[in-house]
Parts: structure tokens; C-alpha cells; sequence
């Protein structure tokens, strides 16, 4: 295994552990998507899919395109009896391996500043939501507390770790952002960004009865 997966995965359980299952209820009542396919773009470890199979009835794909990653994710879901509901998929967000309108819930935290096409990126995750389907992507940290928490952990760890994360969450990621899916034409589309996040909310319309 490359260190640098086990290093990631290292602060994702040390550091960032308790934003997971805060940031899965936020999403779980902000969409209100409890039931169906959820997809977890850029997963990592798979924490903030876990999170949300734990707290719903969704059945939930762990996509990353880091085998290594992928195998802490595998062992993540066996330890945790999930295998049932929650399942590893190999493959990148420009090119997501899933039949169109497979997925009712896309989300992914951090990844999206990571991508190397974003705009080819939201037009394959507006391509695999299904209709009525919901697609919550972007960065936070739960709650004040634990951003400051983190913040000061992290900055002990990287003394550049706390300019780069005001660059990535700052007002220009909103218009940078604003920009892309304006050119990808996704039709509806929420940017929120406060002091503790920066989201971007998805909803592919479903069709007038």
C-alpha cells in the first residue's frame, strides 16, 4: 500500500473522523434522500458513505480510483457488517462507471477541488442522477467547534495547511465554481458557502406527472 494512501487515511480517521457522520445527517436533511442508490465520489476511506448507510436505507457505491484507497474502504465496510448495502467502485468522476440515472444521492466531500476536469465531472454526475435525484458535493466541517479543532491540528501538520484551506472555501472557489456548471448547463444548481463550508446542491428535476 503507497504511503501516501495510508497518510490520508491516517488524518481521515485522527483528524476528520467526527465531521463524517455530521456532515451525513446535514445532507441527509437538507435533501431529504433516504432510500435508493447513493454514489460517494472521491471516497477515500469511504467515512462519509459509511456515515450516511448507517443513518439511511440507501445502498451506497464507494467510488475512487485509488486501489489503495478502494482497500482500506473494503476493509472498512467488512469491519462495519455493511457489505450487504455498501460496495467499492473503481473508476474516476470524468468517466463514472454507471448506467444513466442510476444514482438518487451524489455526494463527495473534498474531492471536487482535486478533479482534473470539473466541468466533464458535473456533467457525469448530472448524467447518473436519476430523476428527482440530488447531487451534494463540496467541502465542510460540520460544525465551528470542529473546524477549529481541525484547523489547529492540521496547521500543526502543515503550516500551509490553513492558507490553502481559505483559498479553496474562499469567494473566488464560488465564482470559479458558478462558472464551470454554468458552461456544463446544469440547469439547477445552489452554491452555499459560509465560515464552517463551501457546498454546491444539484437536483435533477423529475418530470411533470
Amino acid at each position: 500500500m503507497e504511503m501516501n494512501a495510508m497518510a490520508f487515511d491516517k488524518f481521515a480517521r485522527e483528524v476528520f473522523a467526527p465531521t463524517y457522520p455530521l456532515i451525513a445527517a446535514q445532507i441527509k436533511e437538507r435533501t431529504g434522500i433516504t432510500e435508493g442508490v447513493c454514489l460517494d465520489i472521491g471516497c477515500g476511506g469511504g467515512y462519509l458513505g459509511i456515515a450516511l448507510a448507517k443513518i439511511t436505507d440507501l445502498s451506497v457505491n464507494l467510488l475512487d480510483n485509488n486501489h489503495d484507497m478502494l482497500r482500506i474502504a473494503r476493509k472498512n465496510i467488512i469491519d462495519l457488517g455493511l457489505n450487504a448495502r455498501v460496495q467499492t467502485l473503481l473508476g474516476d468522476v470524468d468517466e463514472i462507471p454507471l448506467e444513466n440515472q442510476a444514482v438518487n444521492l451524489a455526494v463527495s466531500r473534498g474531492s471536487m477541488f482535486l478533479w482534473k476536469d470539473r466541468k466533464k465531472a458535473f456533467l457525469e454526475i448530472y448524467r447518473v442522477l436519476a430523476s428527482g435525484g440530488v447531487a451534494y458535493i463540496g467541502m465542510g466541517f460540520g460544525t465551528a467547534e470542529l473546524q477549529e479543532d481541525i484547523t489547529a491540528k492540521m496547521a500543526e501538520a502543515d503550516k500551509d495547511w490553513v492558507k490553502k484551506a481559505k483559498t479553496i472555501m474562499g469567494e473566488q472557489s464560488v465564482q470559479d465554481f458558478r462558472k464551470i456548471l454554468e458552461e456544463a448547463q446544469i440547469p439547477a444548481f445552489e452554491i452555499a458557502r459560509d465560515n464552517i463550508g463551501l457546498w454546491i446542491t444539484i437536483r435533477k428535476q423529475a418530470p411533470l406527472p
